[in-house]
């Protein structure tokens, strides 16, 4: 098994281990012996619904037993790391559950991966099977691409897939999980899952997350089965969830984000969780056909919110998280004036999750991250390149160490010892700034270091301008970029999507001169573009950006 012993895996201190056991933060009981004790509690309310089907916590929990016993029967063993891309579905949630009742390891990578990420994450992991989505294989065939990663893989063996046509007929080598296991009696299933739970401790490896890093090849963070969760239930502790709850989750599930805060999170209370594809008018009719009462909106999603489709969706919501940037005033007013309870987040797959408390001040509700989640999770303020922390009041990078947050990502010394520091504490990238009230201490996120363009030595935070920009009245969304110069280094280069197509740099020079910002923020090169890329998660997309305003600048 990949567990603590394995020398890829950071440990946690000793002392750290009993003390998170010993608060409650952590606890001895396996990831699926925690979802199997909700679901046997209340088995007969709905868990899951997606865009065709709902299923109930005994349904999930006798299929999940009898996917994991196929898997077991198949020759899957405790620790095998298995690849999940697949969408929104019942049976992609039935699937997670399936391999962690078997003891294997759910390695959430993105369907929108290709081979090069593909190929690294199941070499670096040595991933075993590869669970992958075939409802469009007009768009994309995910099985074939499958087949091909395992003829250059050394490990790859087990295929499986979710969204198969039922009168789709797979290669022999490929298993439906919609059909895997259904001859197995439950008994029979419930009894392989028991035997393979008793071998899993709290240390043990639960799951493989990736890193959102805007370098590189993701990084593999392993989540642990003592706190994963536990992560998850302190979140909807903290948001009033209870059996009663019906939560949405329109952004890919199978992520941190979708795990923590929609699937583990609401089952862990018992709720229902919905989970539609990542598309508005679907996911905003599913919101109010099934009266979600509450949501986790990414940036991506800000603009649903303004629109007209969300006025019907937002009738039964108590409960609003924003997450991914700063959030507008126009927009945070919005939705309050629905009945809505409304607050913001920060969080990152490595770990630590902030919110802001429903009974704070609305002013910090609506301009910082909140708070930590846990008692033991920490945060420092550090001076960007060193270990120096800055006091309260001052911008520096976030670090934080606690029962959430990782000691080192997996199989990575070098990496590690630029990521954290050397008493432990992981470093975000992300520069941050804290405010004391009532003895709490207030986060706001003030950008990424690796946001800063470098202009000749002086520092341009692209965050700041991206909101500065925003105010001009042509301009819809806008992403800040560095592009290469010779003398200087860097320039800045802003990417507009604009109802003024003819925007171009002297008119922003004119706004932000209004405005009273430094000439050496001003763009020096605009590009209007009709969209702006975005990630998986919804995220804008700015590593395209810069490799796209490069080959310019090179050309």
């Amino acid at each position: 098994m990949a567990d603590s012993a394995d020398p890829r895996i950071v440990a946690y201190p000793p002392d750290k281990v009993a003390q998170y056991l010993a608060s409650g933060a952590w606890d001895a009981t396996p990831v699926a012996g925690r979802f199997r004790a909700v679901a046997e509690r209340f088995a007969a309310r709905t868990a899951v619904i997606d865009q065709s089907a709902s299923m109930t916590y005994g349904e999930l929990n006798v299929r999940s037993d009898q996917v994991a016993a196929a898997l077991l029967e198949r020759g899957i063993r405790p620790g095998d790391p298995i690849l999940f891309q697949v969408g929104n579905t019942i049976p992609s949630v039935v699937a997670w559950y399936g391999v962690l009742k078997a003891g294997a390891l759910p390695v959430a990578t993105l369907a929108g991966h290709r081979a090069h990420e593909i190929g690294h994450v199941a070499g670096m992991v040595g991933a075993v099977g590869h669970i992958v989505d075939d409802s469009r294989p007009d768009k994309f065939d995910m099985v074939q691409f499958a087949r091909q990663q395992a003829t250059s893989s050394h490990t790859l063996r087990h295929l499986f897939t979710v969204g198969s046509e039922r009168n789709h007929r797979l290669p022999p080598d490929v298993a439906a999980i919609e059909t895997l296991g259904r001859s197995i009696e439950p008994r029979d299933a419930s009894r392989s899952v028991h035997a393979v739970q008793t071998l899993l401790g709290p240390e043990d490896v639960a799951v493989y997350q990736l890193s959102g890093g805007t370098t590189g090849v993701p990084k593999v963070i392993p989540r642990l089965h003592g706190e994963y969760w536990n992560n998850a239930r302190a979140w909807a502790l903290a948001l009033d969830r209870t059996e009663r709850s019906i939560t949405c989750h329109a952004a890919p599930i199978i992520h941190n984000a979708g795990i923590s805060c929609a699937l583990h999170s609401t089952h862990s209370v018992g709720g229902c969780v919905v989970i539609p594809p990542p598309d508005k008018t679907v996911a905003l009719r599913m919101m109010f056909e099934h009266e979600v009462d509450d949501i986790l909106f990414a940036h991506g999603m800000f603009s649903w919110i303004m629109s007209d489709d969300y006025v019907p969706a937002a009738k039964h919501l108590r409960t609003v998280i924003l997450s991914g940037a700063k959030v507008p005033e126009e927009l945070f007013a919005r939705v309050e004036s629905f009945g809505a309870r409304v607050g913001q987040t920060f969080g990152m797959g490595e770990g630590m999750f902030t919110l802001t408390r429903f009974d704070a001040p609305r002013e910090l509700r609506s301009t910082t991250v909140g708070t930590v989640l846990a008692e033991d999770d920490e945060i420092r303020i550090l001076e960007p390149g060193s270990e120096r922390e800055l006091p309260d009041g001052e911008t520096g990078e976030l670090a934080c160490r606690g029962a959430y947050t990782i000691r080192g990502y997996f199989d990575s010394p070098e990496h590690n010892a630029n990521a954290f520091t050397s008493d432990g504490f992981y470093r975000t990238g992300d520069l941050a700034k804290v405010q004391l009230h009532d003895g709490g201490r207030f986060l706001s996120i003030e950008g990424r270091i690796k946001d800063l363009i470098n202009r000749g030595g002086e520092k341009v935070n692209a965050e700041e301008l991206e909101l500065l920009l925003h105010r001009h009245p042509a301009i819809r969304d806008v992403a800040v970029v560095a592009m290469p110069d010779d003398r200087l280094g860097e320039k800045v280069c802003a990417y507009l999507v604009s109802s003024d197509p003819s925007l171009g740099v002297p008119d922003l020079q004119v706004h932000l001169e209004g405005l009273g910002v430094a000439k050496y923020k001003w763009p020096e090169r605009v590009e209007v573009i009709d969209t702006l890329p975005r990630t998986q998660v919804g995220k804008i997309d700015k590593r395209a950006l810069r490799d796209d305003i490069a080959r310019k600048v090179t050309a």
